[in-house]
């Protein structure tokens, strides 16, 4: 991580939807194939990578959402010390798999923006500028998928009920955020 700085310094606030950035939060790209990989980080993480499509896997700390057959982005779900440049878990998963090559650890920190919205028009507004059909992702906690809203890239994580993370690369958070923020008004 270096030096987290916040892309989205204020908030979405309104009756149907709310929006903010949730950071720091420390985010790791994980890439590999073998049994030995998959095993090794099961060990690692205390968890099971997901390895259906469009799907995620929770545990206390961490969540791992599925991003193609051999790659995985961990999320952390608590927050990080803003003014740190290391990352335990980044170093342990990087000594542990990428060291030994089984595979590749990347600290996605800094290149992604993590959104978290809330409230009823939340699809309202996927469908805006998507053309994702979220019928199925909606009505299914832990889903995820890789998209497009309003011609940027995202990843979305269904975490909650009315609550989804938005994951968008950091030179397009802004613009996307004021995007979200003028559907929004009009909702």
């Amino acid at each position: 991580m270096l030096n987290y700085n916040s892309v989205i310094k204020n908030e979405i606030k309104q009756e149907s939807i709310s929006v903010k950035e949730i950071s720091p939060v420390i985010k790791i790209n994980l890439r590999g194939k073998k049994r030995e990989f998959l095993t090794n980080v099961g060990k690692n993480l205390n968890m099971i990578l997901p390895t259906e499509a469009n799907t995620s896997t929770t545990s206390d700390k961490l969540t791992a959402i599925w991003l193609s057959p051999d790659e995985w982005m961990i999320i952390s779900n608590e927050l990080a010390s803003k003014d740190t440049n290391k990352s335990n878990l980044y170093e342990m998963l990087f000594n542990s798999i990428s060291k030994t090559n089984l595979g590749a650890v990347i600290d996605v920190t800094d290149q992604f923006v993590q959104l978290e919205l809330k409230g009823e028009n939340v699809y309202e507004i996927f469908s805006a500028g998507s053309p994702f059909n979220f019928n199925e992702f909606k009505e299914k906690k832990g889903s995820t998928t890789q998209t497009v809203l309003n011609n940027t890239d995202i990843i979305l994580h269904h975490k909650d009920e009315n609550i989804v993370n938005l994951f968008v690369r950091r030179s397009f958070a802004e613009h996307l955020f004021n995007w979200i923020k003028d559907i929004a008004s009009r909702l």
